[in-house]
């Protein structure tokens, strides 16, 4: 992976009074990773200009020869070797025993215990003994006793009590649905733990996929336990017909035609009109979600008080429906007056001539979007790479008119101090120059924020990185303080 890294420094600069003097640096990194190859592991000598390894290499003292260095039993033996664990109580464990278990072998759970036999007994060893078997997730609770068998010999009983497991997972009625999608969509396995809420979760999520498939009317339910097999899972499902949508329409649009929000939406009817069983599913959370994109489109275009409502008519097979969509569009709101407030270093007058939105215009939530963007970018170009703008509006139903505000929050300015260039990959494929010509950083510039885009972008498409996530890291660009740097850096 390559990073290249650039150094930025706060300016200090008396003309902008809201510039701090103090310096700041930051680091923008830039990661690019190649194709294929082993990482390369850059040796740390290198990094720093020079290694102490090798003839020529500088100070530092050298190994000792090897009649110098001292035997290793010597080592252990002395002060200085290793240390040793002393263990210490009272009693000792005379006998460790397991009482509950059915499924998990005492192989099994004598191997997550420290409280053996023959060792000194601690109550914090046994009571980290129950916290990891709770742990292993096949056990509601475990508990111990001890008892002392002679003096100054315990024994130690560990009561555990397993988790009923789920023996088979059984659909029945199910025709629309095979079982191998419906046990992907249920997430229930034999030997999970059988519990109430996780067959209820399954259930639900049964539930879902079949609506998501057009069975609205279907109905799930679960239960445990066969004649001959009390730990099974039985889902009893009632599928109903599979909904289609014979035919949308959308009633009350006067200012956009019907065909345009037909394409908005995303539910269908068949297609081209004709074909009746392709890509027209009846989902009613889809249906739902319509109404909601339907009444944020005429929000957009200025009909802020604009209300989508929806109906379902049935034919009497219950199969096809027929989706209707009311709107009441409302009045159109005009721009009445812009205000923007946060505003330090740049005048209201230059970010009033940014804005394509002007007091009088029809409200068109789209230019707003955009007039945002190029606040942002505008402060952007001039170092404020970390400014944000938070675009407010204000109805005043009386008038028709809607107030907008425009609340910066500037942030610092930063600069360009120092560029520098990581590599993972294969060294002799790229170089630091070859990177650095691609990007258009120059130390002591401010940062732009749109040029930092811009080099992502030409990042990407040089054909010299490798740009798959599912490979690598694809290439980058950061903008980090120095002091955030790790010390490889």
């Amino acid at each position: 992976m390559q990073i290249l890294k650039a150094t930025v420094k706060r300016s200090q600069c008396a003309r902008w009074p809201i510039v701090s003097s103090d310096s700041v640096s930051i680091v923008a990194l830039f990661a690019c990773v190649l194709i294929a190859g082993a990482t390369l592991a850059t040796p740390v000598g290198a990094q720093f200009g020079g290694g102490g390894m090798g003839a020529g290499g500088g100070g530092g003292a050298q190994a000792p020869a090897p009649d110098t260095k001292p035997k290793f039993r010597e080592h252990i033996h002395s002060l200085d070797g290793l240390a040793v664990r002393r263990e210490k109580g009272d009693a000792i464990v005379a006998e460790v025993r397991i009482v509950g278990n059915r499924r998990v072998s005492i192989n099994r759970i004598m191997q997550e215990l420290q409280t053996r036999a023959s060792r000194f007994y601690d109550d914090d060893t046994v009571l980290g003994d129950v916290r990891r078997l709770n742990d292993m997730g096949s056990f509601d609770h475990v508990t111990y006793k001890t008892e002392e068998i002679a003096k100054g010999e315990m024994r130690v009983t560990f009561t555990v009590h397993e988790r009923e497991i789920i023996t088979q997972v059984i659909f029945h009625g199910n025709r629309g649905c095979n079982d191998r999608e419906l046990n992907g969509r249920a997430g229930l396995a034999p030997n999970d733990p059988l519990n109430e809420f996780s067959i209820e979760s399954a259930r639900r999520r049964l539930i879902d996929y079949y609506q998501g498939e057009g069975f609205n009317q279907v109905s799930v339910l679960s239960s445990v336990g066969l004649q001959n097999d009390p730990n099974a899972v039985v889902f009893r499902i009632n599928e109903g017909p599979k909904e289609r949508i014979r035919e949308i329409r959308i009633e009350g649009s006067t200012i956009v035609t019907e065909a345009r929000l037909k394409k908005i939406i995303n539910s269908r009817g068949p297609m081209a009109g004709v074909i009746r069983w392709i890509n027209n599913t009846a989902d009613l959370q889809k249906i739902n979600e319509d109404v909601d994109v339907l009444a944020a489109y005429y929000h957009n275009l200025g009909f802020l008080t604009a209300t989508v409502g929806r109906h379902l008519e049935y034919d009497e097979s219950g199969k096809w429906i027929t989706v209707t969509y009311v709107v009441n569009e409302g009045p159109r709101f005009r721009v009445n007056e812009i205000q923007i407030i946060g505003n330090e270093f740049i005048t209201e007058q230059s970010l009033r001539d940014r804005l394509s939105l002007k007091p009088g215009d029809m409200y068109d939530g789209s230019i707003l979007r955009r007039d945002v963007g190029e606040v942002i970018y505008g402060y952007g170009e001039l170092g404020f790479i970390y400014a944000e703008v938070d675009p407010q509006t204000v109805m005043r139903d009386e008038d028709n008119v809607v107030d907008l505000i425009y609340k910066i929050s500037e942030g610092d300015r930063w600069k360009v101090g120092e560029i520098r260039v990581n590599i993972d990959g294969e060294p002799h494929l790229m170089r630091e120059t070859t990177m650095l010509n691609l990007v258009d950083l120059r130390e002591g510039d401010w940062i732009n924020r749109r040029t930092l885009e811009t080099n992502r972008s030409r990042l990407e498409r040089s054909q010299l990185l490798e740009v798959n996530p599912q490979i690598a890291d694809p290439p980058d660009i950061k903008v980090v303080p120095s002091d955030d740097l790790p010390a490889d850096y």
